[in-house]
């Protein structure tokens, strides 16, 4: 069986329908039109989305970081016309702190179930996370709604502070610098963050733990000049012996529920695919 087939098997074993849809809109010819009708079951009338979007997140109530892998399964469709995208906007203008950025999680958080991390104060700012890779995406879009101003701003300014980063925060940096308009501020930016963005990153292929590797922050190629092809064909290498034998790739991360892993396999199977394509690995459909 080849690296698509044995997914597909892994996907029917254990993905939720959406992300069985999502592979079969991306590789196998299916229909987007039914992965958008599944997405639409996660938004909430508020515009968010909950419902374990965000495997992580139980709840069913609306949340900044289930809006973004809503906008990157959006984004992977090229389907940014869709109804779905202003009703977020709205929403993310709804929960937007005073500093002009989203918050990593809402307080709301505390009511449901959901893993460990996802703890906040009562009154949390604007976080780079996720705000950074929704404006990002809006941009590479071009759309035009009143909250990407306030977001972009909040962006530049939280990034112009920024000396030293973590992982999920320089990722989010990237995609924005990667995808914003503005790129002679953007390549100004990457110049000067650019040893601190590698120092998050886990140049080792076989690095165990909570690892984030080159192509977490390139999951397809980027505009800005991060990683040498030479490093980037390492970690394609890499992923493609990483696929499990059941046929899938699963988060470094713990699975604190044994529902997670299931959803969180069928997500990151369906993106690693992606990438692979992305990168000539896999046949283009």
């Amino acid at each position: 069986m080849d690296v698509l087939d044995r997914a597909e098997k892994y996907l029917q074993l254990h993905g939720r329908l959406i992300d069985r849809l999502r592979f079969e809109a991306l590789f196998r010819d299916g229909s987007r039109e039914r992965v958008l009708d599944a997405l639409r079951c996660y938004q909430n009338p508020d515009g968010g989305f909950g419902h374990a979007l965000e495997p992580d997140l139980r709840g069913a109530g609306s949340q900044p970081e289930p809006v973004e892998i809503a906008f990157w399964i959006l984004d992977e469709l090229d389907a940014f016309d869709s109804p779905m995208v202003p009703a977020a906007c709205d929403y993310l203008a709804s929960v937007t702190a005073a500093d002009g950025g989203v918050p990593f999680v809402l307080p709301s958080v505390r009511d449901d179930p959901r893993g460990p991390w996802w703890q906040t104060d009562d009154d949390p700012p604007g976080n780079l996370i996720p705000t950074a890779s929704l404006a990002g995406l809006l941009h590479k879009h071009a759309i035009s709604h009143p909250w990407l101003a306030t977001a972009t701003d909040f962006c530049w300014s939280r990034i112009g502070a920024v000396q030293e980063t973590s992982p999920y925060e320089a990722r989010a940096i990237v995609t924005f610098l990667d995808l914003v308009p503005d790129r002679e501020r953007a390549e100004a930016e990457f110049a000067r963050l650019h040893e601190a963005i590698l120092a998050t990153v886990a140049l080792d292929p076989d690095e165990k733990g909570e690892a984030h590797f080159p192509l977490d922050f390139a999951a397809e190629p980027l505009r800005l000049p991060l990683f040498t092809q030479e490093v980037l064909e390492t970690h394609l290498d890499a992923l493609l012996a990483a696929q499990s034998d059941d046929g899938g790739w699963n988060g470094n991360w713990p699975m604190w529920t044994p529902l997670v892993e299931h959803e969180w396999g069928g997500y990151i199977t369906v993106g690693k695919l992606k990438t692979l394509r992305a990168y000539g690995r896999l046949p283009v459909a």
